[in-house]
């Protein structure tokens, strides 16, 4: 990509880095108030206008810098009017009948921009004198300077050189402040276009906001300088819809220019000329040229005039354009030539009319008389060669009109050098003005274009001569004041506007497809009664006044307003994205027409062109809330500038998405002539909770019919044609066997005695349910269910007691059989004689239908939707019986679920966990809005323990089966660093109709109360982190997270019951258990129930465990697959263990976390003593009470981040004691468990540490003691006794870590001895315990450490050369490979070519048999024709001669009588 117009078109000295260098917001919207209060003498008055001279500058200079124009224009100098105007005084208008942009500007026709520029300027010119001839346009009406808004406004010309452009940009019309700098090259040519008036301004103020305009758009040089830009977009605020031209399918074209543009047909047709026929553009047109078409009522036109205007384009000759290929160049640039067009001066052209007719009318074929008409003659022309019919080419005219129409080109190589010698003395006469001298038209024959490779252009004039005649601007504005003088003043009073000079001429329809690549289809806003909009840029291009810090803030719409309102994005977002959504619901085929805009090119940005993204996109696709499978799109645009596209719906209900994408900003613009919604979320699925039309009219037409059944069910001669109605309305078209018709009919009746139950809200009486039963002349609705109506005598109708118990016997069984088919038969008699004309019964029932209908008419609309919803859900068909069924996948209904996000940084939160009850089958699409990006959903079966599926972290759609326990939603999520203050967390559930309903009637809450462990991680060889045990008094809801300093450590947390595990979950760094419900056991329930204190205290949170070197059963390993949940029995005892574990050893620690690590571990193997230092320092007579009981008297010594909260106040002092009023260090590996409940559950739950080993230990040792008084003391005598028997008195080496662990108390004898020996460094014989490979032990020193390296380095030599060798075996093998498989293909292909050779041997063979065979039996037919022919020529000859005998003997047979 690239910017359209580099910086080679500035002078040495100026850069388009220093054009762009000011960063300055978008132009303003336009407002007539802030213009009539503009300050024309100063920059003051543009409230974000910015110069950068001072107040008291000369001139106004523009603060955007000097525009950028195409490199083919080189520009040498700025120069004001007053500098290149000096004869006159400088004007904005001078002559206000007429102008012409062509012939005084042809040194600019060959740079892309400019000619364009010009043509859509006469285009327009054109279109409003012309063809909208109540809508004169004026091209210097857009511009503004010492005047005010006001119609018809004449701008005038400003000594500081500011002036105001009104032009359309992005959705809506802005103020474009320009000055008037002028360009010139360095040979003095203005490079602006200008009038043939010398010192009118307005062509290069209006060039100058057009050029800045134009220079937002970004194109990739494949379309030449312009790409998708269009000037007449900009001018008028047409909406530009591009149409591609496929030269193989020109049919499409010539039909939607046929629905467009006015129609050519001869005078003496029903079409004249004068009154072309127009067609509605949105009435059977077809869009884009495709396959689809929509009728519309044609709306009422003003004066005949068109509604949408058709251009064509075709682009440049250039070699890297591989979208037009190269073989159908050289043909499009010969037909182009033909036509009096160039290819190398590409322009849009003008389409005006379409003619499928000749020119001129054929001549009437001269009067045949009356009696040549009564049984012609055939002519019959003999001839021995087979007649083959003419086949005429149908007449397909296209006219278009363009102003470089036959305009003459020239090769630069052929210049004339007295032209040119005419031209440069022209300029050193011209008196100083540096203005190009202007040719007549008329007699110039010969054009010369500044540019070396430039073109020479030429006009077709009937008068040209060989002298060339050559007027300077200043002569011809001479003339033009001469006539203008002379003209009468009545003339000066009303003048007569002319268009520009636009040639005409007729294009075959072939000739045009091959010639033009795209159509340009422009629509007029006004045409539309429905619009809406929305746009989104980013802070950086927009003023001071906007607001708006997020990248996808709230958008604003609008209906029957351009008013434009934006969204802002912040600068820090790379792009600007949106989502929109389209609904409409319509019962006709529909268009909307689709314009997007984007903004990819503004200020800074033109010096990082590369970082550009290709083009602003917007796609469009089907959408439903109800489902996250992502449609295929149904149109996508993607544009550089403005794009707009129709957009064909059938009837019916749709939703559609519309995902934007541009760089800076975007505008999207919507269209129609019927009614529709287009918004954010929130606007739109608002209204798809109601019905559709389609649904609507269908139950609307059924009700209908049903009520003139009703009306008319007394009726003899309206209830037949009534009954017919009723079943056409509700019978649906796809049904047509006698079968299914039946079938249907029962499922209608029984949907009318449904809703009339419902509409009346009671149960229905006996003569009501006769009055339907006749009305839908069914009997067998008889045997509806019995609770939709009530018998007669419910008390009579119970069978005696003394019937209770007994059973029937087959005489009765058979008397009652008898009985009930009497009566069901005088039932069914009765209802068929209700449907005879003038019963009584029939009278009965009308009298009751009259008198129920009117209750249930005040609703009828509620009760049309049910009658026809019963027949839906109620069809056994499982094809779609109706059309509106089409639109159900859009209907939605939602509740939404808020509750406010905690305020805690950089934390792990439970937000929301709520039970819903699913009482029926039904599909639910869960959808969260959080304000924090790290939110996860998690919907939990209760029943089954299972968590659904999820789709990139996203609860995918899911058919919710009814269920006991009901699915329990959980949203868990991370809060960032600074969490917003007051933020909202919402849950939208969307379903079908129906929704879930909560399982307690109050709001959610998310008051939860969280038990949070944390502590340092000591590996192990189980892989244990930690064990927790929950007791509960009461059933408990919770919800359990893990989380690890590391992220990538690979854990396993699971819920023990009995140790089995009964629910768990894996995960990397962070596991969730969503939801467990902890049971709590029966005789604690009765306790409960019984009054028993609570647990007042609180949680009771102990020293948090690591892992213990204990027996652990095998059963409390969790497995990686923990979604089965074992509901518990009754009976059973339950005894709940938390637990984490590490898998496949993923949790490595590095040097100073082991040494850590080592730390903690001796600390805690101190702690697990029964009898410490300290203890057995006392008295062995005091020692006894303390160690009567459970637990010893000396506090626990907590390990560092924990508190000891079983009596509510820290541990005692002790070594490690220092340690608890520090904080947790992060450096280290640690962990976080958290147990959250609700806060009303907070007395029914303690979480303890898993001391139940630890404590088993310690009373077995207790117990021994109690045994034996005074054993630890002995046992701990005897092995001071032993190690000082083994304790060399000279040791010099450390003792080991297990000795350490180990040390010893000093005996209750001797203290101090057993305190002297603790601290000696003692020594131990451990040969016992080594494992010997040699019978006599070795000293390793130097020269075995030296050899064991070398055997260890020729381990790994020999293992490298066996590595090597298997690497280059395997290398040579797949060599080998390729190599076959090459011979292979080769032997292949030469197999193919010898059949192929020998299939054309075989084929030549039998061709040159069939065609002799063929020639054969042409000679044979040939011959035989031959005979024929001669037989009836003989034939022939003998007839006349038969005949003329015959007649001699009648005419002698007439004599002799």
């Amino acid at each position: 990509m690239c910017h359209p117009f580099r910086a080679a078109s500035l002078s040495p000295s100026e850069s388009l880095a220093g054009v762009w260098r000011c960063r300055f917001p978008i132009w303003p919207e336009w407002n007539d108030a802030e213009l009539n209060k503009e300050n024309w003498d100063s920059s003051k008055g543009a409230k974000d206008g910015k110069t950068n001279k001072s107040h008291n500058a000369p001139f106004f200079e523009n603060p955007e810098g000097k525009l950028s124009l195409p490199p083919s224009l080189k520009v040498h100098s700025w120069k004001r009017p007053t500098e290149f105007i000096v004869d006159k005084a400088p004007t904005v208008v001078e002559n206000q009948i007429s102008f012409d942009l062509i012939s005084p500007n042809d040194h600019l026709i060959c740079s892309e921009l400019m000619r364009w520029l010009i043509n859509e300027i006469c285009i327009v010119r054109t279109l409003h004198n012309c063809i909208f001839a109540e809508d004169c346009w004026s091209p210097w009406e857009h511009i503004y300077s010492l005047c005010n808004v006001v119609k018809g406004h004449v701008p005038l010309y400003n000594n500081y050189g500011k002036y105001v452009v009104r032009l359309y940009w992005m959705g809506c019309w802005r103020k474009i402040t320009v000055d008037d700098s002028m360009p010139f090259d360095e040979e003095n040519n203005l490079l602006l276009p200008a009038s043939t008036c010398q010192s009118e301004l307005w062509p290069m103020l209006l060039a100058k906001a057009l050029i800045k305009v134009a220079n937002t758009n970004v194109v990739s040089g494949v379309y030449g300088e312009m790409g998708e830009f269009s000037f007449i977009h900009t001018l008028t605020g047409w909406i530009p819809e591009i149409c591609p031209i496929k030269s193989i399918y020109p049919g499409k074209a010539w039909d939607f220019l046929r629905d467009t543009i006015p129609i050519f047909a001869h005078p003496d047709e029903s079409l004249p000329e004068t009154k072309s026929q127009t067609a509605d553009p949105a009435a059977g047109r077809r869009s884009s040229c495709d396959d689809s078409e929509s009728q519309l009522p044609e709306p009422e036109k003003s004066q005949g005039a068109p509604e949408v205007v058709v251009c064509a384009s075709y682009y440049p000759l250039q070699p890297h354009n591989y979208s037009f290929g190269f073989r159908q160049m050289p043909n499009s640039s010969e037909y182009l030539r033909q036509y009096g067009l160039s290819l190398l001066h590409s322009h849009i052209v003008l389409l005006t009319r379409t003619r499928a007719c000749q020119l001129e009318a054929p001549p009437k074929p001269p009067p045949v008389p009356q009696w040549k008409l009564i049984r012609p003659r055939k002519e019959i022309v003999v001839t021995d060669e087979p007649q083959k019919l003419p086949l005429s080419k149908p007449e397909k005219f296209i006219e278009v009109a363009s102003p470089f129409l036959s305009y003459p080109v020239k090769s630069s190589v052929d210049r004339i050098p007295e032209l040119e010698a005419t031209q440069s003395a022209q300029r050193k006469r011209s008196y100083g003005s540096p203005l190009v001298s202007i040719a007549e038209r008329e007699e110039t024959e010969y054009r010369v274009g500044l540019e070396p490779d430039a073109a020479e252009c030429t006009t077709n004039s009937p008068d040209i001569t060989e002298d060339k005649i050559e007027v300077t601007a200043k002569d011809m504005k001479k003339d033009n004041d001469d006539i203008s003088n002379d003209q009468p003043k009545t003339a000066l009073e009303e003048p007569v506007t002319e268009e520009p000079i636009m040639q005409k001429t007729w294009m075959d329809l072939d000739d045009f497809a091959k010639c033009f690549q795209t159509l340009l289809v422009f629509h007029k806003p006004q045409i539309y009664p429905h619009h809406m909009h929305e746009s989104h840029f980013k802070r950086a291009v927009l003023s001071k006044t906007a607001t708006g810090t997020n990248c996808t803030g709230l958008s604003t719409y609008s209906t029957g307003s351009l008013l434009v309102k934006s969204t802002v994005a912040s600068p820090e977002c790379p792009e600007v994205r949106g989502t929109y959504y389209l609904c409409v619901d319509s019962l006709q085929p529909l268009q909307i027409l689709i314009s997007f805009s984007g903004l990819l090119l503004w200020g800074d940005a033109a010096e990082d062109e590369k970082e550009l993204s290709a083009a602003s996109v917007l796609i469009a696709q089907s959408h439903s809330w109800r489902s996250l499978q992502c449609q295929l799109p149904v149109l996508t645009i993607k544009t550089t500038s403005s794009k707009a596209t129709m957009l064909n719906l059938p009837p019916g209900r749709h939703v559609l998405s519309f995902h934007t994408k541009a760089a800076l900003g975007y505008h999207v613009h919507l269209y129609s002539k019927t009614s529709f919604l287009f918004g954010d979320e929130e606007t739109i699925m608002s209204q798809l909770t109601k019905e559709s039309a389609r649904f609507t009219d269908q139950a609307s037409s059924i009700w209908r019919a049903l009520s003139r059944l009703v009306s008319s069910f007394s009726d003899e001669q309206d209830q037949p044609a009534a009954r017919r109605t009723l079943e056409e309305a509700h019978c649906p078209p796809n049904i047509n066997t006698t079968l299914g018709k039946g079938q249907h009919r029962k499922v209608f009746n029984s949907a009318v005695y449904k809703m009339l139950f419902e509409a009346l809200g009671r149960k229905l009486t006996s003569e009501e349910r006769f009055a339907i039963l006749a009305l839908t002349a069914d009997p067998s609705l008889s045997a509806t269910d019995p609770k939709d109506h009530s018998p007669t005598l419910d008390a009579e109708s119970k069978p005696p007691e003394s019937w209770s118990d007994r059973e029937p016997t087959d005489g009765e069984v058979k008397a009652v059989t008898i009985l009930q088919a009497a009566f069901k038969g005088r039932f069914v008699r009765e209802i068929l004689n209700a449907s005879k004309p003038g019963t009584k019964e029939k009278l009965s029932a009308s009298k009751i239908l009259s008198d129920m209908w009117p209750k249930v008419e005040p609703d009828a609309e509620k009760h049309a939707a049910l009658l026809l919803r019963y027949i839906i859900e109620h069809s056994e068909r499982r094809a779609e019986l109706y059309p509106c069924q089409q639109d159900e996948w859009t209907r939605v209904t939602f509740a939404d679920y808020s509750v406010s996000l905690q305020d805690t940084a950089n934390s792990w939160v439970l937000v929301f966990r709520e039970v819903f009850l699913v009482h029926k089958e039904m599909q639910l699409v869960p959808k969260v809005y959080s304000p924090v990006p790290n939110c996860l959903l998690h919907v939990i079966n209760n029943d089954t323990g299972e968590e659904l599926d999820m789709l990139f972290n996203k609860v995918a759609t899911h058919v919710y089966q009814p269920n006991k326990l009901g699915y329990t939603f959980v949203a868990e999520a991370v809060t960032p660093e600074s969490p917003p203050a007051g933020a909202k967390w919402r849950m939208r559930l969307i379903g079908g109709r129906e929704l879930p309903k909560l399982s307690r009637l109050e709001t959610p809450l998310n008051t939860f109360l969280v038990k949070e462990f944390t502590n340092y991680y000591i590996p192990n060889d189980r892989n244990l982190i930690c064990r927790y045990t929950v007791q509960v008094t009461a059933d408990v809801l919770g919800t359990i997270q893990f989380q690890t300093s590391k992220p990538d450590v690979l854990i396993s947390l699971s819920v023990l019951d009995q140790e089995k595990v009964v629910a768990g979950n894996t995960g990397k760094g962070h596991v969730v258990i969503p939801v467990f419900c902890f049971r709590a056991n029966e005789d604690e329930k009765n306790h409960n129930q019984k009054g028993s204190p609570a647990q007042g205290k609180g949680v009771k949170v102990m020293d948090t465990p690591q892992e213990r070197d204990e027996e652990v059963s095998t059963a409390g390993k969790s497995d990686s697959s923990f979604d089965h949940f074992q509901p518990p029995t009754e009976t059973m005892v339950h005894k709940y263990v938390v637990q984490a574990e590490v898998l496949h050893k993923s949790w490595d620690l590095d040097e100073s976390q082991l040494a850590f690590a080592h730390t903690l571990r001796g600390l805690e193997k101190n702690e697990m003593r029964v009898y410490k230092l300290e203890d057995l320092n006392r008295s062995p007579t005091t020692d006894a009470p303390h160690h009567h009981g459970h637990k010893s008297g000396t506090p626990k010594v907590s390990r560092k981040g924990e508190v000891d909260k079983e009596k509510g106040r820290p541990a005692a002092n002790s070594k490690s004691g220092s340690r608890q009023e520090t904080r947790l260090d992060l450096t280290k590996a640690n962990w976080t468990l958290r147990v959250v409940t609700d806060k009303s559950e907070a007395r029914s739950i303690e979480v303890s540490k898993d001391t139940e080993r630890m404590d088993q230990i310690k009373a077995i040792k207790k117990a021994w003691e109690m045994a034996e008084p005074g054993r630890c003391a002995k046992a701990l005598q005897s092995r001071l006794k032993f190690l000082n028997q083994h304790t060399p008195q000279a040791a010099d080496e450390t003792t080991t870590d297990d000795a350490e662990s180990k040390e010893p108390a000093a005996p209750r004898s001797d203290p101090g001895t057993a305190l002297s020996l603790s601290n000696k460094k003692l020594t131990m014989d451990y040969t016992p315990f080594i494992r010997r490979q040699k019978d006599v032990p070795e000293l390793m020193d130097s020269q075995v450490e030296e050899i064991q390296q070398r055997e260890r380095l020729e381990k790994i030599q020999t293992y490298r050369l066996v590595r090597d060798n298997v690497l280059e075996h395997r290398k040579q093998q797949e060599l080998n490979r390729k190599e076959l498989m090459k011979q292979q293909l080769e032997m292949y292909e030469h197999m193919q070519a010898a059949l192929g050779q020998r299939r054309k041997t075989f084929q030549d063979a039998c061709e040159s048999f069939s065609s002799r065979q063929m020639a054969a039996v042409k000679k044979e037919q040939e011959e035989k024709q031959a005979l024929d022919d001669a037989q009836q020529a003989v034939e022939k000859t003998k007839a006349p001669s038969a005949k003329k005998q015959r007649n001699k003997q009648a005419k002698s047979a007439g004599k002799k009588k």
